[in-house]
């Protein structure tokens, strides 16, 4: 929630790859954690668009999707 009161009045298309970046840049600190103690439920290395097994960039359209629905979600009830 704070990032999008940050983001609030900017344009969709930069709201919606910061919270990509976020997602990515959690999904990638947490699975590396996950997957050096031997703990990490996702593998992606089986897809061209993975970065070391534990992100895909072809996910980032969902992604976007999802932090701009997260956003409007947040933002109608405040």
């Amino acid at each position: 929630m704070p990032i999008s009161r940050l983001l609030k009045g900017k344009p969709f298309l930069l709201r919606g790859s910061i919270y990509t970046f976020c997602i990515f840049l959690t999904e990638f600190i947490t699975g590396k954690f996950l997957k050096k103690n031997d703990l990490c439920p996702w593998n992606y290395e089986h897809s061209p668009y993975n970065i070391d097994g534990v992100i895909r960039l072809d996910y980032a359209p969902y992604w976007f999707g999802t932090g701009l629905l997260y956003e409007y979600i947040l933002n109608r009830n405040s």
